[in-house]
């Protein structure tokens, strides 16, 4: 038994030693001995690559102005690890994560002596929010983002209300496959029976997929620029703006304060969710879905930690962050010179994402952070061609020598991996205090 905060995490950090292990047999196991938690909520599922975050952030404000409690399931956290469980967006206490760590341990400590072998942290994880949200703290509904993949993530034991699926790309290629056509089988995974799916896929062959398993489970599916589009897209000073059709409703400006394309795309799809949910909850009016668009925020996407001088976090961490990262900067912050900080893990394709972000640099380092899978600044270096390039071992230190030499007409852009991006989060509030 666990009589504190920090021995309840870090016995579930131990588990990070199990590594990845695919498959949905050690979370039945778990959910039968916890009596099936997952069988008494109500849910919706958002997969993808990218953008999964930024859609539950919309979703959620939606539902909460309609004024439901909303629990959510996220992963990974950026500033507190209870962020992953978290209700109407407020993190659940260390109280409380000692108690389902108490909750769940002998279960765990039996499945390790087993031939199936012990569940992996994020299983468990995902089992401490299941029963969290059925047995500690009642919820109207709960948003599930998937953890990787989606077929035999361990999420996928649900039965939602509605799926969502943002995108695909090509991430995690050693574990989903290095096509588009095998990564959507994997996301296509979270499709059910007769349950609406929601898309923003857009290649060619990996929507195909989707459509395939859509109609293979007989599940009603609504595809972006297909069954329902966006028009009339403008930035604003503060804003994003944009129109939303489908061949039954047409929403007028909706508004939204994170940045990019790519955020009005997951903010169509929250919308479009919101609608389908209506059914469910009533309360789900045109005033809640315009003024939860409005009110979102998601730590560590583009996020502005201080106006003067300009600096920016964004967790772009593949090739697709990294496009729509470079859209933002290219089309909003035209006059601003771009020193960029960057970070990745090893285990990332990183040549084409320094690529794009050299044409956009006027400077960019390369920094490492302490993480077992983190990659070498050294390396990342070598893969860069610019001109100004450079190297730090110490990232906190390549943060404060920009910070002292900032410009006017420059900008600080820290960006890459979201475990970097979190660790920077900590070491900003220290450097404002």
């Amino acid at each position: 038994m666990f009589h504190s905060y920090e021995e309840a995490l870090n016995w579930i950090h131990s588990r990070l030693r199990f590594g990845i292990k695919p498959g949905l047999t050690r979370m039945e196991m778990m959910m039968e001995k916890l009596n099936h938690p997952e069988k008494q909520i109500k849910t919706v599922h958002i997969g993808g690559t990218n953008g999964k975050g930024s859609t539950v952030t919309y979703l959620r404000n939606i539902l909460q102005q309609a004024g439901l409690s909303v629990g959510t399931f996220t992963s990974p956290y950026i500033e507190q690890f209870n962020e992953r469980i978290s209700v109407n967006g407020k993190p659940i206490s260390d109280e409380e994560i000692l108690t389902l760590a108490n909750k769940l341990h002998p279960i765990v400590e039996e499945m390790d002596k087993m031939e199936i072998g012990g569940p992996t942290e994020f299983e468990i994880i995902t089992a401490m929010s299941f029963y969290y949200f059925a047995y500690m703290h009642k919820m109207d509904i709960v948003i599930y983002e998937v953890g990787l993949g989606g077929r035999f993530d361990s999420t996928n034991i649900i039965s939602p209300l509605l799926s969502i699926i943002t995108s695909i790309g090509l991430d995690h290629t050693a574990i989903l496959g290095d096509t588009y056509e095998q990564i959507a089988f994997e996301k296509a995974g979270i499709i059910k029976k007769d349950t609406p799916i929601i898309a923003a896929v857009k290649q060619k062959e990996a929507q195909a997929v989707i459509v395939k398993q859509a109609n293979k489970m007989e599940a009603p599916i609504y595809l972006l620029d297909k069954d329902f589009t966006i028009a009339g897209y403008h930035s604003k000073s503060t804003t994003e703006s944009f129109n939303l059709m489908s061949p039954f409703f047409k929403w007028e400006d909706l508004q939204i304060t994170m940045f990019g394309k790519h955020q009005i795309e997951n903010a169509s799809l929250a919308v479009i969710g919101a609608e389908h949910l209506r059914d469910q909850f009533v309360s789900i009016n045109d005033e809640s879905i315009r003024k939860g668009l409005l009110l979102s925020r998601w730590p560590g996407r583009f996020e502005i930690i201080s106006e003067e001088p300009l600096v920016v976090l964004d967790g772009a961490h593949n090739e697709e962050g990294i496009e729509a990262l470079v859209d933002v900067l290219v089309n909003r912050y035209k006059g601003k010179k771009k020193k960029i900080i960057f970070a990745a893990l090893s285990d990332k394709k990183t040549d084409k994402m320094i690529t794009k972000l050299d044409q956009v640099a006027s400077t960019i380092t390369f920094v490492t952070f302490d993480y077992p899978r983190a990659a070498d600044c050294r390396t990342l270096y070598k893969e860069s061609n610019h001109p100004f390039k450079y190297q730090n071992t110490d990232w906190k230190k390549a943060i404060l020598e920009h910070m002292e030499n900032i410009e006017k007409d420059e900008m600080l852009l820290i960006t890459g991996s979201l475990y970097f991006i979190s660790e920077v989060k900590t070491f900003w509030k220290n450097f404002k205090k």
